[in-house]
């Protein structure tokens, strides 16, 4: 068998509301509860399995590739909930779209403080098809 990424577990305060936001932004289908999880998969079967603790909440990245048109449905709903979004993981351009290797994504936080991301190219990508 090949190795592949499964789940990962984010800690949140309220992990019903982690969830249902990340399924809401992206356009996902509602979390599934599996035992103390609030479990949301991600169409190439990933899941990110949310997990109410009540300690510190140490903040993390957790990036999407996705196309063009999820791109525009994600960012429509990211302006219409007016939250704040940034081009670069250092949050030093606020509002801003960024446009590596000829796509574009950006980075958003989720209500617990994780460091949210979505792009429409894996980066390194354009120096992947150039033979670089």
């Amino acid at each position: 068998m090949a190795v592949q990424f499964d789940h990962t577990i984010v800690s949140a305060h309220d992990s019903g509301a982690s969830a249902t936001f990340l399924t809401e932004i992206l356009g996902l289908a509602p979390p599934t509860r599996v035992g103390p999880f609030q479990v949301v998969e991600v169409d190439n079967g990933v899941s990110l399995d949310f997990l109410d603790t009540a300690g510190e909440v140490v903040h993390q990245h957790y990036a999407f590739l996705i196309g063009g048109l999820e791109f525009e449905q994600i960012f429509r709903r990211i302006q219409e909930r007016r939250i704040a979004y940034w081009a670069d993981p250092g949050q030093t351009r606020p509002g801003e779209i960024n446009h590596g290797d000829g796509g574009c994504g950006f980075y958003f936080e989720d209500p617990n403080g994780h460091r949210l991301e979505v792009l429409t190219r894996r980066y390194g990508s354009s120096r992947q098809q150039h033979g670089d």
